[in-house]
């Protein structure tokens, strides 16, 4: 374990001159007290390690000194083989230089670690878009990729849901995008807004699903890379804002009243966040003689609430608002006077053939 750690801090030294104590502890994961003890550990190995103080300061190899602690262990190989998704390098339109990574690191192993690693790709496959779901990449993301990748500020137009069952509407935004993200099959990008960047809220940073882009161009201006905060962990940023993100995405609020069965399946049709915020708001009423159960549910808006709602049948009745109880109404009549109606073609002879009830 220490044995390990060592290599890592040797690594991260070579390969980041300058860190501090406190940024290896917490690249290590580990206490500054800890940092210092294995830095008496590699300097009393013969790893020239030196401290400098001063703005420039921190943790130095000595000048000429390369580490050569860069041989592979059989796990690590199998570990590169498993460090991409498939499909998400197809999607960034990186999958051709993915090959030619993975050819190139082959010819680079020894052929016991070639061994290890093709081993992997063969007993481990990674997919990362929902069931019942066919994956598709946005038409812009290798484009954003692009963005990402060169810290270009971006021009995009977005199609941003209408509430309360009102067409979308396109905004514009300039955006330094700092990430993406794929969540589940959709992609997000992640970034901030640069005219809100000197105002000090964490309102500047913004989440787009990238599906619901619509056009996306070089920023106006001269075409230099912004500036990225270097203190900015997408994964942690991420993890930290995901559920807030979720929670926002609902905008609209439908009053249901639901069967039993309907309660028990309302988390396999709803959105979670939305569920768990309707089940846990003191709206939600005690059954009624009928055993019904009434709730405010946050949904996305009123056509996401139309298609989640209706794979429940009778067991939920929309109550408000108005306008989504009249389209379950219609819904409803039609659906009445399709069954009401006499099956034609099929296993019918002419018009009024009786069904077989057998």
């Amino acid at each position: 374990m220490r044995a390990a750690r060592l290599i890592r801090m040797a690594l991260l030294v070579q390969s980041s001159p300058g860190l501090t104590a406190d940024a290896l502890a917490r690249e290590l994961d580990v206490s500054r007290r800890t940092v210092i003890r294995d830095v008496q550990a590699l300097q009393e190995a013969g790893v020239p390690v030196r401290s400098e103080r001063g703005r420039a300061g921190g943790y130095h190899l000595a000048p000429g000194h390369r580490t050569r602690l860069t041989t592979l262990h059989p796990t690590e190989a199998e570990t590169l083989y498993l460090s991409g998704l498939p499909t998400a390098l197809r999607d960034l339109g990186l999958s051709d230089a993915a090959d030619t990574a993975r050819l190139k690191l082959s010819a680079t192993l020894l052929p016991s670690l070639r061994a290890a690693a093709e081993s992997s790709v063969r007993r481990f496959h990674l997919d990362a878009p929902a069931w019942f779901r066919e994956p598709s990449a946005p038409r812009l993301l290798p484009e954003l990729a692009r963005a990402v990748w060169s810290d270009r500020t971006v021009e995009l137009a977005y199609a941003r849901p209408g509430r309360d069952g009102a067409p979308p509407r396109t905004v514009t935004r300039l955006l330094e995008p700092y990430g993406l993200v794929l969540k589940a099959g959709v992609w997000y990008v992640v970034g901030r807004v640069p005219d809100e960047r000197t105002a000090g809220r964490d309102g500047a940073w913004r989440t787009y699903r990238v599906d619901r882009v619509t056009a996306l161009a070089p920023a106006p201006g001269d075409g230099e890379p912004f500036v990225r905060d270097p203190s900015f962990d997408l994964a942690a940023h991420w993890q930290a804002h995901a559920a807030g993100f979720a929670r926002a995405l609902l905008r609209t609020t439908v009053t249901v009243r639901l069967t039993g069965t309907g309660l028990r399946r309302l988390p396999a049709v709803a959105d979670p966040a939305g569920v768990a915020a309707a089940l846990a708001s003191a709206s939600m009423t005690a059954p009624d003689a009928a055993g019904r159960v009434t709730l405010d549910l946050p949904v996305e808006s009123e056509d996401v609430a139309f298609g989640q709602l209706t794979e429940l049948g009778a067991d939920v009745e929309v109550l408000a608002p108005a306008g989504l109880r009249a389209r379950f109404r219609e819904h409803a009549r039609a659906l009445a006077a399709l069954y009401d109606a006499v099956p034609q073609g099929r296993g019918q002879a002419g018009g009024g053939a009786a069904v077989d009830q057998r």
